[in-house]
């Protein structure tokens, strides 16, 4: 699909991955995210290069970014999202997920998911809510928290 472009008082979200700056969006992962520190960068090149991706821009220079990781039909996983913090306080994460959820591309998914530690009101404006307790049952997970720290095959 064409990527989608939308504009705002100087700033703008577009789909278009030749947008992205890859320097900008690993710098923040892995420097100053809680989720992705130390993520290195051909791994955030590689998660970018295998999902949906918004960018968000200040007058062409990226100031923020989300990804999903998405079948486009049944399910989305949104992930890494973040506005630098020059830029914040400004509505610019609420329209990011806005425009995200507005997506033709993005219509009639089954399910999302999230993880996050501090954005429950960011979400929840938007009808995201906690798991369930009855989920809790269903889903598992595979986790590895020091992936980054330890050299492996990529």
């Amino acid at each position: 699909m064409t990527p989608i472009d939308h504009h705002h008082e100087g700033y703008s979200i577009s789909t278009d991955p030749a947008k992205l700056n890859i320097d900008v969006i690993h710098r923040y992962l892995s420097e100053e995210s809680y989720w992705a520190a130390g993520i290195p960068y051909e791994v955030v090149k590689r998660s970018i290069e295998h999902s949906f991706c918004f960018g968000v821009y200040h007058h062409n220079q990226q100031i923020g970014f989300a990804r999903l990781v998405t079948d486009k039909a049944t399910f989305a996983y949104l992930a890494d999202v973040f506005i630098l913090p020059q830029h914040r306080g400004k509505g610019l994460s609420k329209w990011l997920v806005a425009t995200i959820h507005a997506n033709p591309e993005l219509q009639g998914l089954r399910r999302w998911m999230l993880g996050t530690k501090d954005a429950h009101g960011l979400y929840q404006q938007f009808g995201w809510e906690p798991l369930p307790e009855e989920l809790y049952q269903r889903f598992m997970q595979r986790h590895n928290p020091d992936v980054y720290k330890v050299p492996a095959n990529r």
